[in-house]
């Protein structure tokens, strides 16, 4: 490892004084980045306040639909509805509902890419996303909604933990569950569903969530106890640690079944930790949820269908027990077919992220007898290229794979590489029109924490690019149009960069294609490594990438959820710097302001120093092009028309998809709107792992 970094660097020195003047001389300089187009499509929100949506109360009666009382209360099945609600039940305000209370019946039918593979999500197991995790799963806080909050009030709202308190010296957090609340299968949720998945899953090494908490999500040292069957006390190192409510939110804290997952766990079983992950297949009906809906039929390649809840602890201020919508489906296709769908009317909710298909899903939304209403949030999606920053033995690369690596912590060969890029061009490729604007990386513009004063944007330069690259000691030596490594570096072969892509969708594809065009006149060959989207996150996992095209995370968005993300605080924070296997990191010295500035901004409530620590941080960022920015562009919900409660302006991703931001449990169809689309009407879910729905 130090003979690469040997090698570039006295590369650098063998330069002449009047060559490295020249070559300054030529190097661009930052500027700030372009105002972004102007887009009137965007919608505006609401802003209220967070009492302003929920509260926790007993109301005088509570009500269910009549055919559940029918056919399961009156005839002994389950006991009536206000003795399987908990003791204070979660209360949605109708002031904050567009439409007011809601009525009873009708489907959301939804089309995803993903497949599922099981339903043990906190073992690691995908459910197939597209909102099917967020109607099953519920977690100790909520974010989605955290749109339409003002900002001087803006907090997590309560979930599972109906509240929470600081101790005076703010390293304790004492959190009360609420109380009474039950799984789908009649079981009473308590702290020890939190304690399983804490310490037998979060802390278990062998225990690897695609998308959930890990070791040092929560800060170093942090430990949770249960004091009693409601209340769990969180203890941190650092004082007032209020950003990890936000951690607590989906995806991140969100407990599963105890009951159900842990007689399967190696450490109360024999079986291994493969044998736990996929001891639930999706073929497993009825697994138990604190969700609204709970899976009752799956039919590979074709459909998942989930069911109401009969013990869902929410209610609207009616005493109406929720959801309203008694079914919901997931149909298994593409992502672009979701799209396609939604716009036609046969699918009624997609978040539209694909910009290829914008044009034309505008166009077709205009009619007057279309299916669908389609809405534009803020520029919200954003790529980078990210190059792998570990020279520790992340991934165990080959000769070449660490030469690379030694390349991306070279500040010259990033700059070049940043430089090389005509981000007007590429997100023109994408689409055309008002839509995508140049992205230069680090936090998104138009969000409460971004600063255009403390973004540096190096603009395309060909020859500015070329001479960061003589200057990051990189030379065409055989003349074949490709720069060479130095003399003792990998062979002095061409320098060769495997571009890791999401093969599931056009954009990264695109993307992709993009950057190997525009690389090759700065004389980098860069080879696609396009993979369908679970084999891409299983190499970024393991490291194993020189550079990739990834679609940023909301920590650039909302900054307040998974703070740690934005820097490698922790070993395995980091998207594209992580710990090897002695869990040490090879920090670069900005990096370490980085984790610096991440880990001040995590330990303050200060708004005002917030503002000032994302300022630095933003700076730091892209005065150092540490994530490459590609382009940046607005997503659109869309959403059948005869749906009702949806409220104004929602972004398909801020502080969490549209799925849950929309608050699906009190998304409700009018009765003159409703149609014939229920697959299993007049039932509700059954034994756990019994085969469907129950009459």
């Amino acid at each position: 490892m130090k003979t690469y970094m040997m090698a570039l660097g006295g590369a650098g020195l063998l330069l002449s004084v009047s060559a490295s003047a020249a070559l300054a001389a030529e190097m661009e300089k930052p500027t700030v980045p372009p105002d972004p187009p102007k887009f009137a499509a965007q919608g505006q929100i609401d802003y209220v306040g967070r009492g302003d949506i929920l509260e926790f109360k007993a109301l005088p009666a509570y009500h269910e639909p009549d055919w559940v009382t029918k056919n399961f209360v009156d005839t002994g099945k389950l006991p009536p509805v206000k003795d399987r609600l908990p003791k204070e039940p979660m209360v949605y305000k109708t002031g904050n509902m567009v439409d007011g209370v809601g009525v009873y019946g009708d489907t959301m039918r939804h089309v995803i890419g993903g497949r599922p593979e099981g339903w043990n999500y906190i073992g690691g197991q995908s459910q197939g996303w597209g909102g099917i995790d967020i109607g099953m799963s519920e977690c100790l806080t909520r974010t989605g909604p955290l749109f339409e909050i003002k900002a001087e009030e803006l907090e997590p709202l309560p979930n599972l933990a109906k509240s929470w308190e600081w101790s005076a010296d703010g390293h304790q957090l004492t959190m009360h569950l609420v109380e009474g609340a039950k799984w789908s299968d009649g079981v009473p949720f308590t702290s020890a569903d939190l304690m399983f998945y804490w310490n037998d899953n979060v802390n278990d090494p062998n225990v690897t969530p695609l998308n959930g908490a890990k070791a040092g999500t929560f800060g170093e040292g942090t430990t949770l106890e249960a004091k009693d069957d409601y209340t769990v006390v969180w203890t941190f190192k650092q004082p007032f640690a209020k950003n990890f409510l936000y951690q607590m939110a989906y995806g991140t804290f969100c407990p599963g079944p105890a009951h159900i997952l842990k007689p399967q766990h190696p450490k109360y079983s024999k079986n291994t930790y493969d044998q736990y992950k996929n001891a639930f297949p999706p073929e497993y009906m009825n697994i138990p949820v604190m969700g609204a809906w709970v899976p009752v039929e799956y039919r590979a390649d074709d459909i998942i269908v989930l069911r109401r809840n009969p013990y869902y602890w929410k209610v609207d201020e009616a005493g109406n027990q929720l959801p309203y919508l008694n079914e919901m489906h997931y149909k298994l296709s593409t992502w672009a077919d979701r799209d396609v769908q939604a716009v036609a009317g046969s699918g009624d909710f997609a978040n539209l992220e694909q910009p290829e298909s914008f044009v034309e899903a505008l166009k077709r939304s205009a009619s007057p007898d279309a299916p669908a209403r389609l809405e534009f949030g803020p520029r919200l999606i954003g790529y980078s290229l990210y190059p792998n920053f570990s020279a520790n033995g992340w991934g165990e690369p080959d000769e070449r794979g660490q030469a690379v690596r030694e390349l991306n912590r070279n500040e010259h060969f990033r700059k070049a590489i940043t430089e090389a890029i005509d981000r007007q061009r590429l997100g023109e490729s994408l689409v055309k029109g008002p839509f995508t604007t140049i992205y230069p990386g680090g936090i998104y513009s138009g969000t409460a924490y971004y600063d255009k004063a403390s973004t540096a944007y190096y603009p395309y330069d060909i020859a500015s690019a070329k001479a960061e690259l003589e200057a990051a000691g990189l030379k065409d030596t055989d003349g074949d149009g490709i720069v060479n490594f130095p003399a003792g570096t990998a062979g002095g072969k061409n320098v060769e960069v495997t571009l890791l892509v999401n093969g599931d969708y056009q954009t990264d594809k695109s993307l992709g294609d993009g950057l190997v065009a525009m690389m090759e006149p700065l004389g980098i060959r860069v080879i696609l490594n396009t993979v369908d989207g679970k084999q891409r996150d299983a190499l970024q996992q393991a490291g194993k990438f020189d550079w990739m095209v990834y679609r940023n995370q909301e920590e650039l968005s909302s900054v307040v959820q998974k703070t740690v993300n934005l820097a490698p605080v922790g070993p395995k924070t980091s998207w594209f710097h992580r710990s090897g296997k002695d869990d040490k990191l090879d920090l670069l010295p900005f990096e370490q302001q980085l984790v610096d500035v991440v880990n001040k901004f995590i330990a303050t409530s200060d708004s005002k120093e917030q503002l000032d620590l994302m300022k630095q941080y933003q700076k730091i960022y892209t005065d150092n092009v540490y994530g490459i920015g590609l382009t940046q562009f607005p997503g659109a919900l869309i959403i059948n028309k005869r749906f009702a409660n949806i409220p104004k302006g929602t972004p398909i991703n801020l502080f969490n998809w549209a799925e849950d931001s929309i608050i699906r449990e009190r998304v409700f169809v009018p009765t003159d709107k409703q149609g014939n689309y229920e697959l299993h009407a007049q039932t509700l879910p059954g034994a756990p792992g019994s085969a469907g729905p129950v009459n």
